[in-house]
């Protein structure tokens, strides 16, 4: 099991941003976490490099270069020898960049799910939003209503009031006249 990373003592694992990953950790590197599998792993990697068909190239161009030239006299026209490390490098290769394809289209399918998931997560949670916002404002147009209508019995009272106030102005000032 994978311990989340950054996780306060207070944080759920629910709540984590790599959550949406936890199924897939089991997911191992193309040839295995160990030495062999990692120097495995950037062996096949290496094979696609510019760097890698550079230097090969190189070293092919010096092979046959100092073969005909009579420099070097291991491996003469068809250069039997130069076939045979390629189908060597061919036969170790193959394997290894397909394995390495493989394994790679499998952490990308485990991300794109979880990608997928965290998406979901996503619009749940806006729906959520979305709900709690529509309920918010329905909320606020009660309120403005039972403030309109508490405004208008306000009102009312008011001018009820003004109302009673001259009827006993009126009322005291007749009885001291």
């Amino acid at each position: 099991m994978l311990a989340l990373p950054l996780m306060t003592s207070a944080a759920k694992p629910s709540d984590h941003h790599l959550r949406f990953h936890l199924p897939s950790v089991h997911l191992a590197p193309a040839f295995g976490a160990d030495w062999f599998g990692t120097k495995a792993e950037a062996f096949a990697r290496f094979f696609g490099t510019p760097v890698f068909l550079i230097v090969q190239t190189v070293l092919v161009g010096v092979w046959i270069a100092g073969n005909v030239a009579g420099l070097f006299h291991f491996d003469l026209y068809p250069f039997i020898l130069l076939n045979l490390a390629f189908s060597t490098q061919a036969a170790y290769a193959a394997p290894l960049i397909l394995l390495a394809q493989t394994r790679q289209a499998d952490r990308d399918k485990a991300l794109s799910e979880a990608d997928a998931l965290h998406r979901e997560a996503l619009a749940e949670a806006s729906l959520e939003r979305q709900e709690l916002a529509a309920r918010q404002s329905q909320q606020i147009l009660l309120l403005l209503e039972q403030n309109t209508e508490l405004t208008r019995v306000t009102r009312e009272l008011t001018v009820r009031i003004e109302e009673l106030a001259r009827k006993i102005h009126d009322q005291t000032c007749r009885q001291e006249g």
